[in-house]
């Protein structure tokens, strides 16, 4: 999917619309009427006013209380039943459902694997790009796995799930400090088999020593999946005195106002890219960050400042940064194989891969709220004010739109649709 742009960050909320309701999974959806609708050339899932929606063809469907896995081919949703919570799983490119289980108490998914198949539920509704989470000495966590079977975790502490590791054994959180009045946080990995949380590994795979995990105060703005689903890079701004692990076991001193933190799945390490100056000056909002299909390069962008940044995923290094026009408002980002589209305000702004260099741009009609691309290549879909529009790359030229009422965030692709 476009965004995983994952945000920390990153990342996710009602199609209202006239129509007959439908039943999903026993939950009341409300779809509109076929005569009011355009059929769209691709399943996209988007974020709403209260949950998800998921428009495939000619339909539109809403699921409040629910969390997409990456690749949007899975949406794991949730509904009260009486003082219990309700859970089902969506397959989103057939519009089949699970089974319903019924979990005790009150849940909200908040954290989904890569692979899709396991997620992490919260008795509150704050997640990683929410901002911090109110006091508290100890955090529940519901964890319901790929066969429907839930299990219970108490952690002691202030915790909020961020995904999984690459083998589900265990559970990379956000621990903040100090639990009762957090004011910062640090990334750390819950086993699943002993409950405890510890620090993850250095990108030599070392052991980070004690005193020497990363405590942030920042903003996580946005988060994006590897194409192979092995890492999950989250973009940061406002981190002023900010160390890094690196900068505390050398005893360098740290300043870093923007960086790409990289959390390996599979080898339970991270590492942070470091963005020059003017990133992380600006609002936050004015960033994005996009990733290749072919997972080799990471771009990001602060349309505020007028700068974009490229790095390359396999050395986690910037290869260079270029500058482009500058605008206010929320900025979006998504490439596909030859371009990179950045939206502000209502400019939609393409740039070449091979240099970074502009190649054109284009008004619509309303402020953006996110970009997709096709996976041929043909259209870009771009979320407006209660819409969806979707454009010809090269030009600009809408090619259709359909009425999405209560549009947030344009999400992503559905995988396999």
């Amino acid at each position: 999917m476009a965004k995983t742009t994952i945000s920390r960050r990153t990342v996710l909320t009602l199609l209202v619309a006239t129509g007959t309701a439908t039943v999903v999974g026993c939950e009341r959806t409300r779809r509109q009427t076929p005569a009011a609708n355009v059929p769209i050339p691709d399943a996209l899932v988007v974020d709403i006013a209260d949950g998800l929606g998921l428009l495939r063809g000619d339909e539109r469907q809403s699921f409040p209380g629910s969390l997409p896995a990456a690749d949007g081919s899975v949406i794991h949703a949730t509904a009260p039943d009486g003082g219990d919570t309700a859970f089902w799983r969506v397959d989103t490119a057939t519009g089949r459902t699970s089974a319903r289980i019924t979990l005790p108490g009150r849940w909200l998914p908040q954290a989904v694997s890569a692979s899709g198949t396991t997620v992490a539920l919260t008795s509150d509704a704050v997640n990683v790009t929410d901002g911090r989470p109110e006091g508290r000495i100890a955090t529940p966590l519901m964890i319901v796995d790929g066969n429907g079977l839930p299990r219970r975790l108490e952690l002691p502490g202030n915790y909020v799930p961020e995904t999984f590791t690459e083998d589900l054994t265990g559970l990379f959180v956000l621990e903040w400090l100090p639990p009762t009045s957090p004011d910062r946080y640090r990334v750390r990995v819950v086993d699943l088999a002993t409950t405890q949380p510890g620090p993850l590994f250095t990108r030599d795979k070392g052991p980070v020593p004690v005193g020497a995990e990363e405590e942030m105060r920042g903003e996580g703005r946005q988060a994006v999946m590897a194409p192979d689903r092995s890492t999950l890079y989250t973009l940061y701004t406002h981190q002023p005195g900010h160390r890094h692990t690196r900068d505390l076991v050398s005893g360098r001193p740290g300043n870093v106002h923007a960086f790409v933190h990289t959390l390996h799945l599979t080898g339970r390490w991270a590492f942070c890219v470091d963005l020059p100056n003017p990133f992380g000056a600006a609002p936050g909002s004015g960033h994005a960050i996009a990733i290749t299909p072919d997972g080799g390069r990471l771009v990001v962008v602060d349309a505020t400042s007028g700068a974009a940044a490229e790095i390359s995923t396999q050395d986690l290094t910037v290869r260079r940064t270029v500058r482009l026009p500058s605008g206010i408002g929320t900025a979006y980002a998504a490439a596909d194989r030859a371009r990179l589209f950045v939206g502000v305000g209502t400019t939609v702004r393409t740039m070449g891969l091979a240099d970074l260099g502009p190649t054109g741009g284009w008004q619509v009609r309303e402020p953006v709220t996110g970009l997709v691309p096709s996976p041929d290549g043909r259209r870009l879909y771009v979320g407006q004010t209660d819409s969806v529009s979707w454009h010809d790359p090269a030009t600009g030229a809408e090619l259709g739109r359909v009425p999405v009422p209560g549009l947030v965030t344009l999400r992503g692709l559905v995988a396999g649709a």
